[in-house]
């Protein structure tokens, strides 16, 4: 065998890439965004273990809704393809393109074996440029069928070297073969097809055998004339190794799907569910349509399910004409290939088996498959084409005056082929260029349609989606899926009513369940979500959540492993404030899938509103175990741990702040939590900070603005607080504690009495019945030396606030300064607040200090909702986010409208309380002092 030259290694390299380069500007689209993007198994955070269990989309084989296709090792390579770029589409195009070339050497080396150099070279140019494989390609998700083509090629390549020269079997190259096989099938299924054609090379190449030579040996060793030659038992040895082997790949397989078959529905495979004859003659129908698209791959399509290609439904239907000279030409290459010792009988009957035996997996004639035609299950009986091609090449320039024509024709074949193969990448660029391009050449294919819908959707192009999915309803009136769209993108409209219409139709054309019989066997599992989504819908209003409720039950009653019905429905008793049935749902659906992180989460939630805590922070911890950037779970676990008033947890809730902020860097609610922590802790110029972090994102974050001035004002900073509550109060005028501590800072720091005098009046007018603005407002007048207004100021307090202990006590301090400015003949008012009279300033203003003390004890105890010191008002600063339940739901023709709003914790800390009960006692203790040195003056 002669091995590949450097020439003709560059010279495929350069050819590939030379097709290829454009399809690194290619996004994710179709089966990749199922593949890899929404694939969980690709990420560092998910066990290793987790793609021998899963199917090659993410789902755990055990599950009803698993597509059964078991490729751990094409997983992988997504995964090592994240670990280096995670989702950088250009590096997963990259590796496809190499994989591509890797293969085309491999097969070069192939065709030696049956085809000299120049021809062999020829079929593996051909087969580097054919357009057929952009699917496989261009796609990343058809890495599977690359990865299974080296590892067959190498598996067929070691086979080769199983007999030695002096005719004896080797085995270390059958064990690398076993090997070998092993790894293709673990890419992708039909790898495991290697064996036979390692049976045909064994027979009819290696051996020399033609069919009368077989039938004859048979006959004599039958008739006892002579026994099995030596030849013919090792072959027999050889090829029984194989097969056994094979036989244990098939049990190992089977075992991996637990003996179930995915469900497919008619409108994945039509002519799966037809009945006799039609099913039959469509299947036969689409081998010589399969080969067409070879012959001529000028019109591709990325899906060919549905309606593209209509039924053959009777024995006179014009198409069986097709079916019958298909069947007609391969029986003549057959009967050349096994009847004849010629030496090109040998390439013919590799070329065949090249062809045939690894499409049969994908040929519905023997079990069903999701699909009818798929250009990427042709990538390897494409070799076996080229080989034919390149054959009859080698055939018709050898004949003289067809030599230059032959070559003419061949160089323009590899020519328009690369073209061809350069502009189609171009149609993977996004979803919306592949599916327009689809529509370009089948317009029966209602999938294709609600695929460019969902293309415009992406796009927030609702109205135009829009046309797409009612153009596929009217293509495929009974498409499940396509009403569901429908009533979705009306949802996305605003227009529920003929959201709930459509919805209600696409579940009138749900099948009816019948007793006795698994429903979901006769359905595809994401048709059930029309009932999640109307629920979803119906639920907005709240006098329907027992309607809403219903729904859910009968999705689960249907499925009982339906697990978006589970978490649905927990999300929705959780808004009907049944909490003891939401835990249920939720740990329900953690039963069937205890690795999604958004369960955990969810139940952490149920767990607040039932005030346990605790076990909410053990299932948010839960969830970050699953998921350590789980960036819900790390706010409001971090949050949680703020509130506790527990120190002990300040560090971790710190460092999950700081996570969430890697993750969420323009969220202005991270960071200001980050400045709470470092207030409570003491570590002001971190505090300020984050506070500013806050506000630079978020201009106006009423929280944060006024925490920051809250900040100055604690750390005797009273005039740096000023511009803050200037910014505060500018984008919210009606801040009543920004009123406030302004107030008393222009009173007791900047002697603007006038000023605070104006903060005062603001928040009476605002709310008359506010005491801590009317009691300030009485201390202005007790500072402008209005006595008698402040006394009539303070009886109004009193009467507003009869049981507050420190106003009576005020009052009676003012009276007992009028009577004893009275008794001394002295004025009890002063025009515009003048020096005081009889009593000393630091008295005066050491009663404006305890009043605004007092103020204070009630402003700084935290909220509830961890708005800072006293602003229980303030409801922007926990996190309230809309979270996508995980775990469930809709592929890409059906999406689930299923959220979960975030909770808040109610109530105040244990550390809280006690700190607003120190302050109180301390302003009380202060009053105390200023009454006896009132009483001694």
């Amino acid at each position: 065998m002669a091995v590949v030259s450097w020439k003709e290694m560059l010279l495929l390299t350069g050819l590939v890439v030379g097709c290829y380069w454009n399809s690194l500007s290619c996004g994710f689209v179709f089966d990749d965004v199922s593949a890899i993007l929404d694939n969980k198994d690709l990420r560092p955070s998910t066990p290793l273990r987790n793609l021998f269990l899963n199917d090659f989309w993410g789902t755990p084989m055990a599950e009803e809704r698993s597509h059964k296709s078991y490729r751990p090792l094409t997983v992988l390579t997504f995964r090592l393809n994240y670990l280096f770029s995670e989702l950088s589409a250009a590096s997963y195009h990259l590796l496809n393109i190499v994989l591509h070339g890797v293969v085309c050497m491999l097969f070069l080396r192939v065709c030696r074996l049956f085809l000299d150099k120049t021809f062999s070279l020829l079929a593996a140019l051909l087969f580097a440029v054919h357009p057929i494989h952009t699917e496989a390609v261009t796609g990343v998700v058809g890495r599977a069928e690359l990865l299974s083509s080296i590892f067959l090629l190498a598996a067929f390549l070691a086979y080769t070297k199983s007999t030695s020269t002096d005719h004896s079997i080797v085995w270390p190259p059958i064990a690398l073969t076993v090997v070998l096989v092993a790894a293709a099938t673990l890419c992708k299924e039909q790898g495991i097809t290697v064996v036979g054609i390692c049976c045909v090379y064994e027979v009819f190449v290696a051996q020399g055998f033609t069919l009368p030579m077989m039938l004859d040996t048979l006959r004599q060793v039958l008739q006892g004339k002579d026994g099995f030659p030596y030849a013919v038992l090792q072959t027999l040895l050889k090829l029984i190794v194989l097969i056994i082997s094979t036989l244990l790949l098939v049990i190992v397989r089977v075992q991996v799907i637990q003996s179930q078959l995915p469900v497919f529905t008619r409108f994945d495979n039509p002519a799966a569910v037809s009945p006799t004859p039609s099913r039959q003659l469509t299947f036969n129908y689409l081998l010589p349509v399969n080969a067409w698209l070879l012959l001529n791959p000028s019109e591709l399509c990325c899906d060919w399910t549905m309606g593209t290609i209509p039924l053959v439904e009777s024995l006179l239907d014009v198409r069986n004409l097709a079916t019958v000279a298909f069947y007609t030409f391969l029986c003549l290459l057959a009967h050349y290939s096994v009847f004849s010792k010629h030496s090109s009988a040998k390439t013919v009957i590799m070329a065949l088996s090249l062809i045939v035996l690894p499409f049969i997996p994908a040929s519905n004639l023997f079990f069903p498959v999701g699909f009818v035609v798929a250009e990427r299950v042709l990538y390897v009986p494409s070799m076996g084409f080229c080989v034919l091609v390149a054959h009859g090449f080698k055939i018709v320039s050898h004949k003289e005056q067809l030599r230059k024509i032959s070559w003419l024709m061949i160089g323009v074949l590899l020519t328009t082929h690369a073209v061809k193969t350069f502009n189609r990448n171009w149609d993977w660029e996004s979803e919306y260029t592949l599916f327009t391009s689809a529509l370009k050449v089948n317009k029966n294919n209602a999938k294709l349609w609600n695929n460019v819908g969902h293309a415009l959707e992406n796009q927030n192009n609702y109205a135009m989606a829009l046309r797409y999915f009612l153009q596929a309803t009217r293509v495929q009136p009974d498409d499940i899926g396509a009403h569901m769209n429908v009533g979705r993108t009306y949802k996305n409209l605003n227009k529920s009513r003929e959201a709930e219409e459509a919805y209600l139709v696409a579940k009138s054309l749900m099948p009816q369940v019948i007793p006795g019989k698994k429903y979901a066997t006769r359905v595809a599992p994401n048709h059930l979500n029309v009932y999640i989504n109307l629920a979803n819908l119906i639920r907005a209003n709240d006098s329907r959540l027992e309607e809403a409720d219903q729904l859910y039950r009968q999705a689960i009653s249907m499925r009982p492993d339906f697990k978006q019905a589970y978490i649905s429905r927990g999300e929705l008793l959780l808004k009907m404030n049944k909490l003891t049935e939401a835990r249920d749902a939720y740990l329900r659906a953690l039963e069937l899938d205890s690795s999604n992180a958004d369960l955990w989460y969810n139940l952490a939630i149920v767990n607040i509103e039932m005030k346990d805590p605790s076990e909410a922070l053990k299932n948010f911890n839960r969830a970050l175990e699953l998921n350590p950037r789980h960036k819900l779970a790390l706010f409001n676990s971090a949050l949680l741990m703020q509130e506790s008033g527990e120190p002990k947890f300040w560090p971790e809730a710190n460092r999950r702040f700081l996570i969430y902020v890697e993750e969420e860097p323009d969220d202005a609610n991270g960071y200001f939590n980050l400045g709470m922590l470092a207030m409570d802790a003491n570590e002001n110029a971190a505090a300020e900070h984050w506070m500013r972090k806050a506000i630079g994102l978020q201009a106006g974050f009423r929280s944060a603005l006024f925490n920051l001035a809250l900040l100055y004002s604690q750390s005797k900073r009273e005039l740096d607080a000023l511009p803050v509550l200037d910014e505060l109060l500018r984008h919210h005028p009606e801040h009543v504690k920004g009123l406030i501590l302004k107030g008393d800072i222009l009173m007791n720091h900047k002697k603007d009495t006038r000023g605070a005098k104006t903060c005062f009046e603001r928040i009476l007018r605002m709310d008359p019945t506010n005491v801590q603005g009317k009691h300030n407002l009485c201390v202005v007048y007790f500072e402008e030396r209005d006595l008698p207004r402040a006394e009539r100021c303070l009886e109004e307090t009193l009467a507003l606030a009869p049981n507050e202990e420190y106003v009576r006590r005020h009052l009676s301090i003012v009276r007992s300064k009028m009577a004893a400015m009275s008794a001394a003949g002295e004025p009890l008012s002063s025009e515009g607040g003048g020096g005081g009279v009889a009593a000393k300033e630091e008295k005066v203003q050491a009663m404006e200090e305890t009043t605004e003390e007092v103020a204070a004890s009630e402003e700084e105890g935290r909220g509830a909702n961890a708005d800072g010191k006293g602003a229980e008002d303030e409801k922007n600063v926990r996190k309230s986010s809309t979270e996508g339940l995980g775990g469930g739901g809709a592929d890409q023709t059906e999406h689930l409208d299923s959220t979960q709003a975030g909770k808040r914790t109610k109530g105040k800390s244990t550390k809280e309380i006690k700190d607003i009960e120190e302050k109180r006692a301390a302003a009380l203790k202060r009053l105390e002092e200023i009454e006896r040195i009132l009483s001694g003056d």
